[in-house]
Protein backbone atom coordinates (compact mmCIF):
# COMPACT_ATOMS: atom_id res chain seq x y z
CA UNK A 1 0.00 0.00 0.00
CA UNK A 2 2.81 2.39 0.90
CA UNK A 3 4.50 1.49 -2.38
CA UNK A 4 1.36 2.42 -4.34
CA UNK A 5 1.02 5.71 -2.44
CA UNK A 6 4.65 6.49 -3.18
CA UNK A 7 4.12 5.84 -6.88
CA UNK A 8 1.00 8.01 -6.85
CA UNK A 9 2.87 10.87 -5.17
CA UNK A 10 5.78 10.57 -7.61
CA UNK A 11 3.35 10.65 -10.54
CA UNK A 12 1.68 13.77 -9.14
CA UNK A 13 5.04 15.44 -8.59
CA UNK A 14 6.12 14.56 -12.12
CA UNK A 15 2.88 15.99 -13.57
CA UNK A 16 3.30 19.21 -11.59
CA UNK A 17 6.90 19.55 -12.76
CA UNK A 18 5.87 18.98 -16.38
CA UNK A 19 3.03 21.50 -16.07
CA UNK A 20 5.38 24.06 -14.52
CA UNK A 21 7.88 23.61 -17.35
CA UNK A 22 5.15 23.95 -19.97
CA UNK A 23 3.79 27.11 -18.33
CA UNK A 24 7.31 28.56 -18.10
CA UNK A 25 8.00 27.79 -21.77
CA UNK A 26 4.65 29.25 -22.94
CA UNK A 27 5.21 32.36 -20.81
CA UNK A 28 8.64 32.81 -22.39
CA UNK A 29 7.15 32.46 -25.87
CA UNK A 30 4.40 34.97 -24.98
CA UNK A 31 7.00 37.50 -23.81
CA UNK A 32 9.02 37.06 -27.00
CA UNK A 33 5.89 37.63 -29.09
CA UNK A 34 4.58 40.61 -27.13
CA UNK A 35 7.93 42.38 -26.70
CA UNK A 36 8.14 43.80 -30.27
CA UNK A 37 4.48 44.87 -30.12
CA UNK A 38 5.11 46.61 -26.79
CA UNK A 39 8.17 48.45 -28.16
CA UNK A 40 6.24 49.60 -31.25
CA UNK A 41 3.36 50.77 -29.03
CA UNK A 42 5.70 52.78 -26.78
CA UNK A 43 7.41 54.43 -29.75
CA UNK A 44 4.06 55.25 -31.36
CA UNK A 45 3.08 57.35 -28.33
CA UNK A 46 6.37 59.25 -28.16
CA UNK A 47 7.34 62.59 -29.64
CA UNK A 48 10.42 62.63 -31.88
CA UNK A 49 12.39 64.47 -29.21
CA UNK A 50 11.37 61.87 -26.62
CA UNK A 51 12.32 59.05 -29.00
CA UNK A 52 15.85 60.34 -29.58
CA UNK A 53 16.25 61.13 -25.87
CA UNK A 54 15.14 57.71 -24.54
CA UNK A 55 15.96 55.48 -27.51
CA UNK A 56 13.68 52.85 -29.06
CA UNK A 57 13.51 50.78 -25.86
CA UNK A 58 12.74 53.60 -23.47
CA UNK A 59 9.37 54.22 -21.83
CA UNK A 60 7.67 57.46 -22.99
CA UNK A 61 7.95 60.34 -20.55
CA UNK A 62 4.54 61.52 -21.72
CA UNK A 63 2.05 59.89 -24.05
CA UNK A 64 0.96 61.79 -27.16
CA UNK A 65 -1.11 60.88 -30.23
CA UNK A 66 0.75 63.25 -32.55
CA UNK A 67 2.41 60.36 -34.39
CA UNK A 68 -0.98 58.73 -34.98
CA UNK A 69 -2.44 61.94 -36.39
CA UNK A 70 0.59 62.38 -38.65
CA UNK A 71 0.38 58.77 -39.83
CA UNK A 72 -3.35 58.94 -40.51
CA UNK A 73 -2.79 62.06 -42.60
CA UNK A 74 0.22 60.69 -44.52
CA UNK A 75 -1.34 57.25 -44.94
CA UNK A 76 -4.67 58.61 -46.16
CA UNK A 77 -5.77 56.02 -43.66
CA UNK A 78 -9.51 55.70 -44.11
CA UNK A 79 -9.60 55.32 -47.94
CA UNK A 80 -6.77 52.79 -47.72
CA UNK A 81 -8.53 51.04 -44.84
CA UNK A 82 -11.59 50.57 -47.06
CA UNK A 83 -9.39 49.23 -49.86
CA UNK A 84 -7.73 46.74 -47.49
CA UNK A 85 -11.09 45.57 -46.15
CA UNK A 86 -12.52 45.08 -49.66
CA UNK A 87 -9.51 43.13 -50.90
CA UNK A 88 -9.04 41.05 -47.75
CA UNK A 89 -12.70 40.08 -47.30
CA UNK A 90 -13.23 39.34 -50.99
CA UNK A 91 -10.09 37.23 -51.21
CA UNK A 92 -10.87 35.33 -47.99
CA UNK A 93 -14.48 34.58 -48.99
CA UNK A 94 -13.67 33.51 -52.56
CA UNK A 95 -10.60 31.46 -51.65
CA UNK A 96 -12.44 29.71 -48.80
CA UNK A 97 -15.45 28.88 -50.99
CA UNK A 98 -13.35 27.55 -53.88
CA UNK A 99 -11.14 25.57 -51.50
CA UNK A 100 -14.26 23.96 -50.06
CA UNK A 101 -15.63 23.04 -53.48
CA UNK A 102 -12.27 21.61 -54.54
CA UNK A 103 -11.96 19.74 -51.26
CA UNK A 104 -15.44 18.29 -51.71
CA UNK A 105 -14.54 17.00 -55.18
CA UNK A 106 -11.24 15.54 -54.01
CA UNK A 107 -12.29 14.27 -50.58
CA UNK A 108 -15.95 13.25 -50.77
CA UNK A 109 -16.34 12.95 -54.53
CA UNK A 110 -13.20 10.79 -54.74
CA UNK A 111 -12.59 11.80 -58.35
CA UNK A 112 -10.02 9.88 -60.38
CA UNK A 113 -6.46 11.06 -59.99
CA UNK A 114 -7.24 12.91 -56.74
CA UNK A 115 -3.87 11.99 -55.23
CA UNK A 116 -2.05 13.46 -58.22
CA UNK A 117 -4.18 16.61 -58.03
CA UNK A 118 -3.40 17.01 -54.31
CA UNK A 119 0.30 16.65 -55.08
CA UNK A 120 -0.10 19.33 -57.76
CA UNK A 121 -1.60 21.76 -55.23
CA UNK A 122 1.09 20.80 -52.70
CA UNK A 123 3.79 21.69 -55.24
CA UNK A 124 1.96 24.95 -56.04
CA UNK A 125 2.31 25.95 -52.37
CA UNK A 126 6.10 25.91 -52.74
CA UNK A 127 6.19 28.29 -55.73
CA UNK A 128 7.38 31.76 -54.62
CA UNK A 129 5.27 34.73 -55.62
CA UNK A 130 8.27 36.48 -57.14
CA UNK A 131 8.62 33.79 -59.82
CA UNK A 132 5.17 34.41 -61.34
CA UNK A 133 4.85 38.19 -60.97
CA UNK A 134 6.42 38.92 -64.38
CA UNK A 135 3.91 36.93 -66.47
CA UNK A 136 1.02 38.03 -64.24
CA UNK A 137 1.98 41.66 -64.80
CA UNK A 138 1.67 41.32 -68.59
CA UNK A 139 -1.48 39.21 -68.34
CA UNK A 140 -3.27 41.76 -66.14
CA UNK A 141 -2.12 44.60 -68.38
CA UNK A 142 -3.56 42.84 -71.43
CA UNK A 143 -6.95 42.14 -69.83
CA UNK A 144 -7.23 45.63 -68.23
CA UNK A 145 -7.04 44.33 -64.64
CA UNK A 146 -3.77 46.04 -63.75
CA UNK A 147 -4.05 48.67 -61.00
CA UNK A 148 -7.42 47.33 -59.85
CA UNK A 149 -8.79 45.54 -56.81
CA UNK A 150 -10.06 42.67 -58.95
CA UNK A 151 -6.58 41.86 -60.26
CA UNK A 152 -5.06 41.70 -56.77
CA UNK A 153 -8.03 39.69 -55.43
CA UNK A 154 -7.69 37.10 -58.22
CA UNK A 155 -3.93 36.90 -57.76
CA UNK A 156 -4.00 36.47 -53.97
CA UNK A 157 -6.96 34.10 -54.20
CA UNK A 158 -4.95 31.86 -56.55
CA UNK A 159 -1.98 31.82 -54.16
CA UNK A 160 -4.19 30.99 -51.16
CA UNK A 161 -6.20 28.42 -53.10
CA UNK A 162 -3.36 25.92 -53.25
CA UNK A 163 -3.12 25.71 -49.46
CA UNK A 164 -6.89 25.75 -49.00
CA UNK A 165 -7.53 22.99 -51.54
CA UNK A 166 -4.84 20.78 -50.04
CA UNK A 167 -6.20 21.31 -46.51
CA UNK A 168 -9.89 20.78 -47.36
CA UNK A 169 -9.10 17.83 -49.62
CA UNK A 170 -7.21 16.20 -46.75
CA UNK A 171 -9.91 17.00 -44.18
CA UNK A 172 -12.89 15.92 -46.29
CA UNK A 173 -11.14 12.72 -47.28
CA UNK A 174 -11.80 11.62 -43.67
CA UNK A 175 -15.48 12.62 -43.88
CA UNK A 176 -17.72 9.60 -43.04
CA UNK A 177 -19.25 8.52 -46.34
CA UNK A 178 -22.10 6.78 -44.50
CA UNK A 179 -23.83 10.15 -44.14
CA UNK A 180 -23.51 10.80 -47.87
CA UNK A 181 -24.72 7.33 -48.86
CA UNK A 182 -27.69 7.52 -46.49
CA UNK A 183 -28.67 10.91 -47.92
CA UNK A 184 -28.44 9.59 -51.48
CA UNK A 185 -30.64 6.63 -50.57
CA UNK A 186 -33.25 9.15 -49.36
CA UNK A 187 -33.03 10.92 -52.74
CA UNK A 188 -30.87 13.90 -51.76
CA UNK A 189 -29.08 15.72 -54.57
CA UNK A 190 -25.36 16.51 -54.58
CA UNK A 191 -26.06 20.19 -53.81
CA UNK A 192 -28.29 19.22 -50.87
CA UNK A 193 -25.56 16.92 -49.54
CA UNK A 194 -22.94 19.61 -49.99
CA UNK A 195 -24.79 22.52 -48.36
CA UNK A 196 -27.03 20.76 -45.80
CA UNK A 197 -24.84 17.91 -44.59
CA UNK A 198 -21.16 18.54 -45.31
CA UNK A 199 -21.05 22.33 -44.90
CA UNK A 200 -22.37 22.45 -41.28
CA UNK A 201 -19.87 19.77 -40.24
CA UNK A 202 -17.01 21.60 -42.01
CA UNK A 203 -17.59 25.03 -40.44
CA UNK A 204 -14.59 24.73 -38.03
CA UNK A 205 -12.17 23.96 -40.88
CA UNK A 206 -13.67 26.67 -43.09
CA UNK A 207 -13.36 29.22 -40.29
CA UNK A 208 -9.64 28.46 -39.98
CA UNK A 209 -9.16 29.03 -43.70
CA UNK A 210 -11.17 32.26 -43.64
CA UNK A 211 -9.18 33.75 -40.75
CA UNK A 212 -5.82 32.72 -42.24
CA UNK A 213 -6.71 34.02 -45.70
CA UNK A 214 -7.95 37.33 -44.29
CA UNK A 215 -4.82 37.94 -42.20
CA UNK A 216 -2.46 36.85 -45.00
CA UNK A 217 -4.18 39.15 -47.48
CA UNK A 218 -4.39 42.04 -45.03
CA UNK A 219 -0.63 41.90 -44.45
CA UNK A 220 0.26 41.42 -48.12
CA UNK A 221 2.76 43.95 -49.39
CA UNK A 222 4.60 42.49 -52.39
CA UNK A 223 1.66 41.71 -54.69
CA UNK A 224 -0.08 44.99 -53.85
CA UNK A 225 3.13 46.90 -54.46
CA UNK A 226 3.45 45.43 -57.96
CA UNK A 227 -0.19 45.66 -59.10
CA UNK A 228 -1.55 48.75 -57.30
CA UNK A 229 0.13 51.97 -58.40
CA UNK A 230 -2.62 54.56 -57.83
CA UNK A 231 -3.24 55.90 -54.34
CA UNK A 232 -7.01 55.51 -54.76
CA UNK A 233 -6.70 51.68 -54.89
CA UNK A 234 -3.73 51.12 -52.57
CA UNK A 235 -3.90 49.29 -49.23
CA UNK A 236 -2.61 50.22 -45.78
CA UNK A 237 0.71 48.29 -46.03
CA UNK A 238 1.58 50.35 -49.11
CA UNK A 239 0.59 53.52 -47.27
CA UNK A 240 3.32 52.93 -44.69
CA UNK A 241 5.79 53.92 -47.39
CA UNK A 242 4.19 57.38 -47.33
CA UNK A 243 5.29 57.90 -43.72
CA UNK A 244 8.91 58.01 -44.88
CA UNK A 245 10.33 61.42 -45.61
CA UNK A 246 12.54 62.18 -48.62
CA UNK A 247 15.72 62.47 -46.58
CA UNK A 248 14.85 60.95 -43.21
CA UNK A 249 12.49 58.57 -41.46
CA UNK A 250 10.25 59.74 -38.62
CA UNK A 251 10.50 56.67 -36.40
CA UNK A 252 7.50 57.62 -34.26
CA UNK A 253 5.33 58.00 -37.37
CA UNK A 254 6.59 54.64 -38.66
CA UNK A 255 5.74 52.99 -35.33
CA UNK A 256 2.27 54.53 -35.29
CA UNK A 257 1.65 53.41 -38.89
CA UNK A 258 2.82 49.87 -38.08
CA UNK A 259 0.49 49.76 -35.07
CA UNK A 260 -2.44 50.99 -37.16
CA UNK A 261 -1.66 48.22 -39.66
CA UNK A 262 -1.46 45.49 -37.01
CA UNK A 263 -4.50 46.46 -34.92
CA UNK A 264 -7.21 45.20 -37.33
CA UNK A 265 -5.46 41.82 -37.64
CA UNK A 266 -5.10 41.53 -33.87
CA UNK A 267 -8.75 42.47 -33.29
CA UNK A 268 -9.90 40.09 -36.04
CA UNK A 269 -7.84 37.26 -34.53
CA UNK A 270 -9.17 37.92 -31.00
CA UNK A 271 -12.78 37.91 -32.23
CA UNK A 272 -12.33 34.57 -34.02
CA UNK A 273 -9.90 33.02 -31.52
CA UNK A 274 -12.27 30.38 -30.15
CA UNK A 275 -13.62 29.48 -33.57
CA UNK A 276 -10.11 29.20 -34.94
CA UNK A 277 -8.96 27.01 -32.04
CA UNK A 278 -11.87 24.61 -32.59
CA UNK A 279 -11.16 24.60 -36.31
CA UNK A 280 -7.49 23.80 -35.83
CA UNK A 281 -8.37 20.90 -33.55
CA UNK A 282 -11.00 19.63 -35.99
CA UNK A 283 -8.74 20.02 -39.02
CA UNK A 284 -5.76 18.39 -37.38
CA UNK A 285 -3.42 21.31 -38.21
CA UNK A 286 -0.25 21.07 -36.19
CA UNK A 287 1.54 24.23 -35.16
Amino acid sequence: MDYRNSLHKNAKLKNRTNNALIIFFLTLVLILILFPILIVTFNAFKTEENFYATGPFGIPKSFTVTAFLNSIDKLKFFPRLLNSVIISLSTAVLATALSFFNGYALGVGRIKGRLLILVFFLIAMTIPQESVVYPLYYMFKSVKLYNSHIGVILCLMAFNLSFGTYLMGTVLREFPLEYVEAARVDGASNLYILFRIITPLSIPSLSVLFVLFFIWTWNDFFISLIFLISERVQTIPLGILQTRGQYRVAMTDQAAAALLLCLPSIIFFILFQRTMTKGIMASGIKG
